[in-house]
């Protein structure tokens, strides 16, 4: 058997042309697949000579920096920069720079690479578990979650795993260490009456369309945020999923989704349907949900989540995150009798096995219940309500009316003076929307920290788009009386009347 080559030293073989041919990496472009050199020689021993100097050559510009005693530190900045970060998206890569430029250089970064052990990376996470958090320690402790914990341990195995194929190092210290256990996120879903409140409130506070699209589908909150308008086919009633939108320090960017499996067609209800035809009237940009400080820019996935956080609170129902919205679509699609198969490929998901690991206890339910009608259809049994245990009792809908739950209306403003909002603790938003002369209401925002500020810029702002829109309306009547003929009976001037 031929000796198997350690990792860095190349390949070495025989060509059809009777020549020896020795191919080496001597880097890494861009999008991080490696660049090779290849030398030829009439013999084995000559080509391996040969591919020696040509790794000696190509290695002298980086050996003072890529050695076995060098800075952990610097290892793992290294093995980002040109292993890591061409492969990943710019929301990974930032939590990637974070954790390694927050808790891993300045726990082990200057701990020599090859003298880097097991006991030093468990004491590390052990740290970063106890007091490892560097902001917001007065609301959420002093120790990382386990997950922070679990991510800092693949960025070190990763970047360990690398320096063994390089044959810096012979083991990989991070293998076999142990780890905080890995949790499940709770998931809150919306009962029947809480998602009627929702959208009561989210009517009066102008986001109806955008919540009813969002319980209707469970698309991904940036899904939603990029969809245009191009989009949807009133037609068929078919909205196509090809795009998504979140922000990179501060940065919108627009991008395509992460597996094909998220590129979909979703077939909406003709009731929906005919509330999207409605509110389309009432939008002039591109952007399905329009942003209302940026021109030509969709909603930004925060403002949709500070939004929602406002109006669950006003209509007095549980704090839920965005994305708990998607799970009240499909735990209400499940409890209707959708298949599994259906709602996966509706959700976007790579596999049925993922939406079942998900919805594992809505799926109990849905077996328990089949399994009690197979018993009813074939040993004639009678459901017995006093088996039903009290989880069952309460997973069990019940029938429900409409609410009387009257909408949180704010403070009242009069006709005509246009309406001021609070966007965050330091920025009041003031907006007027009066009805253009194409029959579309036209918005326009102002911007100040105080709410007396903007009220006194909102009316500046009334003032002028006032003035505008009675200039237009008077250039429109202008216009329509100069292209109206001349009225019948009328002479033309020097003109008589014929004989009779």
């Amino acid at each position: 058997m031929a000796r198997k080559r350690k990792n860095g030293e190349g390949t070495v073989r025989l060509r059809q042309d009777g020549r020896w041919e020795g191919r080496c990496v001597i880097g890494y472009n861009d999008n991080g697949y490696p660049k090779t050199k290849n030398v030829l020689a009439k013999t084995k021993r000559e080509c391996v000579e040969k591919l020696r100097q040509l790794r000696e050559e190509c290695g002298s510009a980086k050996s003072d920096k890529i050695r076995p005693d060098m800075c952990f530190g610097d290892w793992i900045t290294y093995w980002y920069e040109n292993h890591c970060k061409p492969k990943i998206r710019l929301t990974t890569q930032a939590n990637y720079e974070d954790r390694i430029r927050l808790h891993i250089i300045p726990e082990i970064g200057q701990i020599p690479l090859n003298k880097l052990t097991q006991n030093d990376l468990q004491q590390f996470y052990g740290r970063l578990k106890k007091n490892g958090r560097k902001s917001h320690t007065e609301l959420y402790g002093e120790g990382l979650s386990d997950r922070m914990v679990r991510m800092c341990h693949a960025s070190c195995r990763s970047a360990l795993e690398k320096a063994v194929q390089d044959g810096l190092i012979r083991t990989n210290p991070a293998s076999g260490c142990k780890l905080p256990p890995k949790k499940a996120r709770e998931m809150q879903v919306l009962n029947r009456d809480e998602l009627q409140r929702l959208l009561i409130q989210a009517r009066e506070e102008g986001y109806y369309e955008l919540f009813l699209l969002e319980l209707a589908t469970g698309l991904r909150l940036g899904e939603l945020m990029a969809l245009q308008w191009d989009d949807l086919n009133f037609k068929t009633g078919v909205l196509t999923i090809n795009k998504q939108v979140y922000e990179v320090k501060g940065q919108l960017i627009l991008n395509q989704p992460k597996t094909k499996a998220s590129i979909r067609k979703l077939v909406l209800p003709r009731a929906l349907l005919a509330v999207l035809k409605e509110y389309k009237k009432t939008v002039d940009s591109r952007w399905m949900f329009p942003s209302p400080v940026k021109e030509d820019r969709p909603l930004t996935p925060g403002m949709a989540e500070r939004r929602l956080r406002l109006i669950l609170q006003h209509a007095g129902c549980r704090h839920v995150r965005f994305h708990d919205l998607r799970h009240t679509f499909a735990t209400l699609a499940l409890e209707n009798g959708m298949d599994v198969k259906t709602l996966s490929a509706l959700l976007g998901h790579v596999s049925a096995a993922t939406t079942l690991d998900i919805y594992t206890h809505i799926t109990d339910d849905m077996q328990r219940a089949a399994a009690a009608n197979i018993d009813r259809e074939i040993g004639k049994a009678e459901p017995q309500a006093s088996a039903l245990t009290p989880e069952q009792k309460t997973s069990r809908p019940e029938a429900t009316g409409m609410t009387d739950f009257k909408p949180y209306k704010g403070r009242m403003r009069k006709p005509g003076t246009g309406c001021i909002s609070k966007i965050n603790d330091h920025l009041f938003e003031g907006r007027y929307s009066p009805n253009w002369i194409d029959g579309k209401k036209h918005a326009r925002n102002v911007y100040a920290h105080t709410r007396e500020e903007c009220e006194e810029k909102l009316k500046v702002l009334i003032k002028e788009m006032q003035a505008e829109l009675a200039e237009l309306k008077k250039q429109q009547a202008k216009a329509e009386a100069e292209s109206q003929p001349p009225e019948a009976g009328k002479r033309k001037p020097g003109k008589k009347n014929s004989p009779a």
